[in-house]
C-alpha cells in the first residue's frame, strides 16, 4: 500500500498492511485481522501514545525477563509480521528463545513462520512438540518445546489470548504481556501487563533491557516487588474514562 506520510492514519494503516502481507505470505491467520482491528479500538482510547503506566509496566517486564532462569518468548502469527526485528533483538538480548504458538494449529504455517523469523536474524527458534504440553488448557497453544516454554519461569506473550496466559499462570510460571484492552482475561491474569501498542512497546522495552542488563539482581527484585499490576489496570481504565 502506498500513503502518504502526511496521511493522518499513516502508521496504523501501515501496520493493517503488515497483517495482510501476512495473510498472503501465509504467516498470519486471517483470524488475526480481527484481533487487530479489537487492539486498535484500544489504542484510540488511550491516545495513541505510551502512557505512564505502560512505562511502568515496561520497567518490570525488562527486570522480570533479566531475572529470570529460563526466559521464553513466544510468538505466533501477528507478531511476527509486526516486529520481527525487535522479537529478535529481545531474543538475543535476554538470551531466550523464540517458541512458535499459534492457535489454529497449522504445522505449515508454524514452518513458514520460523522461516519469516529467520529471515529477519533469528538463529534460536523453537517450534511446538506434540508430545508435550502445559497443562489447564485444551487448545493447541498447550503443545510445547521441552527445551522452552514447558521449563520456562518466565514466558512473553506479546498479543495473548486469555485462556492460555491462565494456564501458563496456573502451571507456575510468571507471564509479561502486551495488550491494548486493559479488561481482558490476559490483561487480567499476567503477571506484567503492558497496556500499550506494541510497535510502540518492544523499541521501549528493549531500550529498557540494555539500561538495566548491567545491574544486579537485588536490582530486578526491587523493581518486580513494587510493581502491582492491578494498580497499573485501574490506571489505565482510568485514562480511558477521561480521554
Amino acid at each position: 500500500m502506498k500513503l502518504p506520510k502526511s496521511h493522518p492514519r499513516y502508521k496504523s494503516l501501515k501496520n493493517r498492511d503488515l497483517i495482510v502481507s501476512g495473510i498472503r505470505k501465509g504467516v498470519t491467520s486471517i483470524h488475526g485481522l480481527i484481533a487487530h482491528g479489537r487492539g486498535e479500538a484500544f489504542d484510540y482510547l488511550i491516545g495513541e501514545k505510551t502512557n505512564k503506566f505502560a512505562e511502568k509496566s515496561i520497567e518490570a517486564a525488562a527486570a522480570l525477563l533479566l531475572n529470570a532462569k529460563h526466559p521464553v518468548i513466544s510468538v505466533n502469527g501477528n507478531t511476527s509480521v509486526l516486529i520481527p526485528r525487535d522479537l529478535v533483538q529481545l531474543s538475543i538480548l535476554i538470551n531466550a528463545p523464540l517458541e512458535i504458538n499459534i492457535f489454529h494449529s497449522s504445522r505449515k504455517r508454524e514452518i513458514k513462520i520460523k522461516h519469516h523469523l529467520e529471515k529477519h536474524g533469528a538463529k534460536n527458534i523453537l517450534m511446538p512438540d506434540k508430545s508435550h504440553k502445559i497443562k489447564f488448557l485444551d487448545s493447541n497453544r498447550k503443545y510445547v518445546n521441552p527445551n522452552g516454554i514447558l521449563k520456562a519461569d518466565v514466558v512473553f506473550v506479546p498479543l495473548e489470548d486469555g485462556d492460555r496466559t491462565e494456564a501458563l499462570i496456573k502451571n507456575g510460571k510468571k507471564v509479561i504481556t502486551i495488550d491494548l484492552n486493559p479488561l481482558s482475561r490476559t490483561a487480567q491474569k499476567a503477571t506484567v501487563t503492558i497496556v500499550d501498542n506494541i510497535i510502540r512497546t518492544m523499541p521501549l522495552l528493549i531500550k529498557t533491557v540494555k539500561q538495566l542488563k548491567n545491574y544486579d539482581k537485588t536490582k530486578f527484585e526491587k523493581i518486580v516487588n513494587n510493581y502491582n499490576n492491578k494498580k497499573i489496570l485501574e490506571e489505565a481504565l482510568s485514562e480511558i474514562r477521561n480521554s
